[in-house]
């Protein structure tokens, strides 16, 4: 397992979905460490006007906003946070970003063994 991970070299996701959002997003840390204590990172990108739909999970989530000013969706309450701030998502709270004016990156991190194993629960899908 290597040390060091690029944003730049990793594999990236794109989503364009009516309900999970309009991003793209890559791992930098699956999580695979079979440690008691491995984690899953990643790095989410937005585009002015781009989203991440409002979701759940029961897994913790940490948001840590790279650059942009995004809005975040908290639990019912929207709030623009800028650059270097810290998000701490407890399980089970509804939560979702957007991008209104800059390009947003923010680090998201998972204290889980693999990504997959955060399910993740979106308000506007019929199935969730």
């Amino acid at each position: 397992m290597s040390l060091l991970t690029a944003a730049v070299d990793q594999p990236w996701e794109t989503w364009d979905d009516p309900v999970r959002g309009h991003l793209r997003w890559c791992l930098l840390d699956g999580g695979l460490d079979p440690a008691p204590h491995a984690v899953t990172t990643g790095v989410l990108d937005l585009a002015p006007g781009d989203w991440l739909g409002r979701h759940r999970h029961a897994a913790t989530e940490l948001y840590f906003v790279v650059s942009g000013s995004p809005v975040v969706w908290l639990d019912g309450r929207e709030t623009v946070v800028a650059a270097g701030t810290h998000v701490r998502l407890p399980g089970g709270i509804e939560h979702g970003l957007r991008a209104v004016d800059d390009p947003v990156r923010v680090l998201f991190s998972f204290p889980t063994t693999a990504f997959a194993d955060v399910v993740h629960r979106f308000r506007d899908d019929p199935t969730a």
